[in-house]
């Protein structure tokens, strides 16, 4: 990947920021005992809420579990691959979709009537509400490495469980989780490749 041809290319971020980003971020397994301040939290999602989603419906919720109790909560219905490195980052979050986003939509979207196009419409409901509650989560994680937090994003748990637990009245379900925190970058494993531009894109 040439990330420095910048013949067509106006208002660029630096090579600096793309690497800290995108070229030189990893997903981290094993982290250092430092805290994540309750205010450097804030400031990731004050970040991330300004990414774009349809209709600016921002489906994403996000619960940060910070306590020993919150994980102990949490740290059943993971896979065990995946419970001493939860058990031991700072920060642990499940990102989840509010099942009732729509109910939002006057406030957030008020040039149009768009809350009734999804009441009654499960189908809709899910579709729209997964879709772009992931994106959420995604630029939670640039947000996170943006702002020099390190990230650990997860599938790997019953999502049944983490429902049941931490969400009991069916309005917020669990999308994925994500560790957040200052990872130890000795104990990374070498980068696995990616596909090449041939392979995962066309253009017409």
């Amino acid at each position: 990947m040439d990330t420095k041809d910048t013949t067509a290319v106006t208002n660029r971020i630096s090579e600096s920021a793309l690497d800290q980003l995108f070229l030189e971020a990893r997903t981290n397994s094993v982290w250092l005992p430092k805290a994540v301040p309750a205010q450097l939290m804030r400031d990731v999602y004050d970040l991330a809420k300004f990414g774009p989603t349809s209709a600016n419906s921002t489906p994403g919720r996000f619960v940060f579990l910070t306590t020993e109790a919150g994980k102990n909560r949490l740290l059943p219905a993971l896979s065990p691959g995946n419970v001493e490195k939860t058990r031991l980052a700072p920060v642990t979050v499940i990102v989840a979709w509010e099942t009732e986003f729509y109910e939002f939509l006057p406030r957030l979207f008020p040039h149009a009537n768009l809350r009734d196009v999804f009441v009654g419409k499960q189908a809709l409901i899910d579709e729209t509400g997964l879709r772009n509650a992931s994106l959420q989560g995604a630029y939670l994680i640039m947000a996170a490495r943006a702002l020099g937090l390190d990230c650990g994003p997860m599938s790997g748990f019953d999502a049944a469980k983490v429902n049941a637990e931490f969400f009991g009245d069916g309005k917020w379900k669990a999308n994925f989780l994500c560790n957040l925190g200052y990872g130890d970058h000795s104990k990374l494993f070498p980068r696995n490749p990616r596909l090449d531009f041939e392979e995962a894109c066309r253009v017409l």
